[in-house]
Protein backbone atom coordinates (compact mmCIF):
# COMPACT_ATOMS: atom_id res chain seq x y z
CA UNK A 1 0.00 0.00 0.00
CA UNK A 2 1.20 3.65 -1.24
CA UNK A 3 1.78 5.71 1.78
CA UNK A 4 -0.37 9.59 1.50
CA UNK A 5 0.37 12.35 3.29
CA UNK A 6 -2.81 14.00 4.15
CA UNK A 7 -2.10 16.74 7.06
CA UNK A 8 0.87 18.05 9.30
CA UNK A 9 1.36 20.98 11.67
CA UNK A 10 4.22 22.03 13.75
CA UNK A 11 4.08 21.37 17.70
CA UNK A 12 6.83 22.08 19.31
CA UNK A 13 10.14 21.56 18.21
CA UNK A 14 8.40 18.41 16.54
CA UNK A 15 5.69 17.88 14.18
CA UNK A 16 2.13 15.53 14.37
CA UNK A 17 1.60 14.00 10.61
CA UNK A 18 -1.44 12.68 9.26
CA UNK A 19 -0.82 10.05 6.59
CA UNK A 20 -2.99 7.34 4.93
CA UNK A 21 -0.99 4.11 5.34
CA UNK A 22 -0.21 0.59 6.58
CA UNK A 23 0.67 1.08 10.19
CA UNK A 24 2.58 -2.30 10.05
CA UNK A 25 4.93 -0.96 7.55
CA UNK A 26 5.70 2.60 9.41
CA UNK A 27 9.39 2.95 9.75
CA UNK A 28 9.13 4.89 13.00
CA UNK A 29 10.85 3.94 16.45
CA UNK A 30 7.75 3.01 17.83
CA UNK A 31 3.87 2.46 16.89
CA UNK A 32 1.75 2.65 18.83
CA UNK A 33 -1.12 -0.66 19.39
CA UNK A 34 -4.99 0.15 20.02
CA UNK A 35 -5.32 -3.06 22.64
CA UNK A 36 -7.58 -4.94 25.38
CA UNK A 37 -6.46 -5.45 29.06
CA UNK A 38 -5.45 -8.56 28.39
CA UNK A 39 -2.96 -7.75 25.11
CA UNK A 40 -4.64 -10.98 23.27
CA UNK A 41 -4.25 -9.43 19.91
CA UNK A 42 -6.72 -11.43 18.27
CA UNK A 43 -8.69 -8.84 15.86
CA UNK A 44 -7.94 -5.17 14.22
CA UNK A 45 -4.94 -3.69 14.30
CA UNK A 46 -3.16 -5.47 17.20
CA UNK A 47 -3.69 -8.93 14.85
CA UNK A 48 -2.11 -6.59 11.91
CA UNK A 49 0.87 -6.19 14.36
CA UNK A 50 1.02 -9.25 15.90
CA UNK A 51 0.78 -11.00 12.44
CA UNK A 52 3.26 -8.20 10.90
CA UNK A 53 5.62 -8.91 13.95
CA UNK A 54 5.72 -12.34 14.31
CA UNK A 55 5.00 -14.86 16.97
CA UNK A 56 7.30 -12.64 19.30
CA UNK A 57 5.00 -9.83 20.16
CA UNK A 58 2.24 -12.53 21.27
CA UNK A 59 5.24 -14.07 23.26
CA UNK A 60 6.26 -11.20 24.89
CA UNK A 61 2.71 -9.52 25.60
CA UNK A 62 1.77 -12.78 27.21
CA UNK A 63 4.86 -12.76 29.50
CA UNK A 64 4.25 -8.57 30.41
CA UNK A 65 0.22 -9.35 31.51
CA UNK A 66 1.70 -12.65 33.34
CA UNK A 67 4.30 -10.22 35.21
CA UNK A 68 2.47 -7.28 35.34
CA UNK A 69 -1.03 -7.74 34.97
CA UNK A 70 -3.69 -6.54 33.05
CA UNK A 71 -2.75 -2.95 31.07
CA UNK A 72 -5.12 -0.39 33.42
CA UNK A 73 -6.14 3.03 31.28
CA UNK A 74 -2.97 5.14 31.47
CA UNK A 75 -0.55 2.44 31.62
CA UNK A 76 1.49 1.87 28.71
CA UNK A 77 2.99 -1.80 28.20
CA UNK A 78 5.65 -2.01 25.76
CA UNK A 79 7.39 -5.07 24.04
CA UNK A 80 9.74 -5.23 20.84
CA UNK A 81 8.19 -5.22 17.82
CA UNK A 82 9.11 -8.53 15.94
CA UNK A 83 9.87 -8.80 12.57
CA UNK A 84 8.20 -5.10 12.28
CA UNK A 85 9.90 -1.57 10.76
CA UNK A 86 9.62 -0.10 14.28
CA UNK A 87 12.02 -1.12 17.38
CA UNK A 88 8.86 -1.35 20.09
CA UNK A 89 5.28 -1.45 19.97
CA UNK A 90 3.51 0.40 22.89
CA UNK A 91 0.13 -1.34 23.72
CA UNK A 92 -2.54 1.11 25.32
CA UNK A 93 -6.07 0.35 25.98
CA UNK A 94 -8.45 3.50 24.83
CA UNK A 95 -11.42 3.18 26.35
CA UNK A 96 -14.71 1.05 24.82
CA UNK A 97 -16.89 3.65 24.57
CA UNK A 98 -19.94 4.06 26.96
CA UNK A 99 -22.84 7.30 27.41
CA UNK A 100 -21.76 8.79 31.01
CA UNK A 101 -18.15 7.92 30.90
CA UNK A 102 -15.40 10.23 30.05
CA UNK A 103 -14.35 8.32 26.92
CA UNK A 104 -12.44 11.70 25.68
CA UNK A 105 -10.29 11.49 29.41
CA UNK A 106 -10.01 8.35 29.24
CA UNK A 107 -8.88 8.43 25.36
CA UNK A 108 -6.35 11.13 26.14
CA UNK A 109 -4.92 9.42 29.07
CA UNK A 110 -4.44 6.40 26.57
CA UNK A 111 -2.41 8.33 23.95
CA UNK A 112 -0.29 10.48 26.61
CA UNK A 113 0.75 6.62 28.47
CA UNK A 114 1.94 5.90 24.73
CA UNK A 115 4.15 9.34 24.14
CA UNK A 116 5.46 8.59 27.33
CA UNK A 117 6.57 5.37 27.14
CA UNK A 118 7.71 5.88 23.63
CA UNK A 119 9.91 8.98 24.76
CA UNK A 120 11.07 6.91 28.04
CA UNK A 121 12.32 4.29 25.44
CA UNK A 122 13.93 6.92 23.51
CA UNK A 123 12.10 7.10 20.31
CA UNK A 124 12.32 10.21 18.12
CA UNK A 125 9.40 8.75 16.13
CA UNK A 126 6.05 7.09 17.05
CA UNK A 127 3.03 6.39 14.47
CA UNK A 128 -0.48 5.88 16.36
CA UNK A 129 -3.79 4.10 15.10
CA UNK A 130 -7.35 5.90 15.21
CA UNK A 131 -7.18 3.84 18.91
CA UNK A 132 -10.64 2.92 20.48
CA UNK A 133 -12.33 3.43 16.77
CA UNK A 134 -12.67 0.22 15.72
CA UNK A 135 -14.43 -2.57 17.86
CA UNK A 136 -14.28 -0.48 21.00
CA UNK A 137 -17.08 1.72 18.94
CA UNK A 138 -15.72 5.44 19.75
CA UNK A 139 -16.41 7.49 17.00
CA UNK A 140 -14.18 7.60 14.66
CA UNK A 141 -13.96 11.37 13.82
CA UNK A 142 -14.47 12.45 17.68
CA UNK A 143 -11.41 10.09 18.34
CA UNK A 144 -9.31 11.23 15.96
CA UNK A 145 -9.92 14.69 17.25
CA UNK A 146 -8.54 13.66 20.49
CA UNK A 147 -5.82 12.08 19.23
CA UNK A 148 -4.63 14.72 17.52
CA UNK A 149 -5.10 17.47 20.45
CA UNK A 150 -3.38 14.75 22.78
CA UNK A 151 -0.37 14.70 20.74
CA UNK A 152 0.01 18.50 19.72
CA UNK A 153 -0.07 19.21 22.82
CA UNK A 154 2.41 16.69 23.72
CA UNK A 155 5.19 17.68 21.59
CA UNK A 156 4.33 21.66 22.68
CA UNK A 157 5.05 20.51 26.47
CA UNK A 158 7.90 17.66 25.94
CA UNK A 159 11.30 18.38 25.09
CA UNK A 160 13.63 15.09 24.42
CA UNK A 161 14.11 12.98 21.49
CA UNK A 162 10.68 12.19 20.17
CA UNK A 163 9.90 15.02 17.81
CA UNK A 164 7.41 13.09 15.03
CA UNK A 165 4.42 11.85 15.78
CA UNK A 166 2.38 9.90 12.94
CA UNK A 167 -1.04 9.33 13.27
CA UNK A 168 -2.24 6.78 10.64
CA UNK A 169 -5.41 5.45 8.95
CA UNK A 170 -5.71 2.84 7.05
CA UNK A 171 -8.39 3.79 5.13
CA UNK A 172 -8.77 7.21 3.00
CA UNK A 173 -11.78 8.10 5.70
CA UNK A 174 -9.76 7.62 8.62
CA UNK A 175 -6.65 9.61 7.10
CA UNK A 176 -9.05 11.98 6.42
CA UNK A 177 -10.56 12.39 9.87
CA UNK A 178 -6.86 12.77 11.19
CA UNK A 179 -6.12 15.61 8.52
CA UNK A 180 -9.61 17.24 9.60
CA UNK A 181 -8.52 17.38 13.21
CA UNK A 182 -4.75 17.95 12.50
CA UNK A 183 -6.10 21.63 10.08
CA UNK A 184 -7.18 23.65 13.13
CA UNK A 185 -3.27 23.88 14.28
CA UNK A 186 -2.28 24.59 10.61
Amino acid sequence: MAETEVASCKAGEGRVVALQGDLTAQPVDAVVNAANEDLAHGGGVAAALARGGGPAVQEESVRWVAEHGKVEPGQAAVTTAGALPAEHIVHVVGPRYRAGQDNEGLLGQAVVAALDAAAAHGAASVALPAISAGIFGYPRAAAAQVIAERCVDWLAQHEGPLREIRLVGIDEGTAGDFAAALERFA
